[in-house]
């Protein structure tokens, strides 16, 4: 594994005019206008000498997976027709910190920086590429903690007694046997009665007496 240094970048440093930039805006309702954060991109852009293309979502929430001008993003990306992704905040773009991360991830995988003018987030910089080095660390960090309190709740559980697991299935044994002496099959029998095959074959067998209905 190889260590990020303060300064120390792992790409080469790459020239700042001629790089195409896809400026990213999302506003939640139809009445908002995402023309002021239009205004901030474009001049930051127009500073660095960078080519334009804008993705705009209207109305749409940052909790949905699919977002047209977000989609259209992403393909613009993947198909190397953008050097830079630059948005005003990190919630417009993102729906959550691992969202982010596994975006982010993407992004540095082809070479591709991320501008956010709101939080001072520029991966065109040594510095920038380091903070996001941070916060994948803490959102993995943040995913060891959420584990460890599962595992931790589960054997609290399992301490007190209580059955983990899918809830077992019951199974009218006095009406399977009395179906199975007509001649019905076992798979039709478990049809009938809603049951899985394989909970049908193993509660029957086990019924010590007619008339129960027991826990596959």
């Amino acid at each position: 594994m190889s260590t990020l240094s303060v300064g120390q970048s792992s790409h080469p440093a790459k020239p700042q005019t001629g790089r195409r930039v896809g400026l990213y805006c999302r506003v939640s309702t139809t009445g908002q206008t995402a023309e002021n954060q239009l205004l901030a991109l474009r001049a930051f852009a127009s500073a660095r000498g960078w080519t334009v293309v804008e993705f705009v979502d209207h109305g749409v929430s940052g909790a949905k997976e699919k977002r047209p001008a977000l989609d259209a993003l992403h393909v613009a990306v993947r198909g190397r027709t953008l050097d830079i992704v630059a948005c005003v905040k990190l919630d417009r773009l993102a729906r959550s910190v691992h969202h982010l991360v596994a975006m982010v991830r993407e992004f540095e995988a082809l070479g591709v920086d991320l501008v956010v003018l709101d939080q001072a987030i520029d991966t065109t910089t040594p510095s920038g590429r380091l903070l996001f080095h941070v916060l994948a660390s803490i959102s993995e960090f943040e995913r060891d903690l959420i584990r460890d309190r599962v595992l931790a709740g589960l054997k609290r559980a399992k301490a007190h007694g209580v059955r983990l697991g899918r809830p077992r299935t019951a199974v009218d044994v006095l009406r399977a046997r009395a179906m199975l002496a007509d001649g019905k099959s076992l798979r039709q029998v478990a049809k009938a009665l809603h049951v899985a095959l394989a909970t049908l074959a193993r509660a029957v067998p086990r019924a010590a007496t007619a008339g129960k209905r027991v826990q596959a």
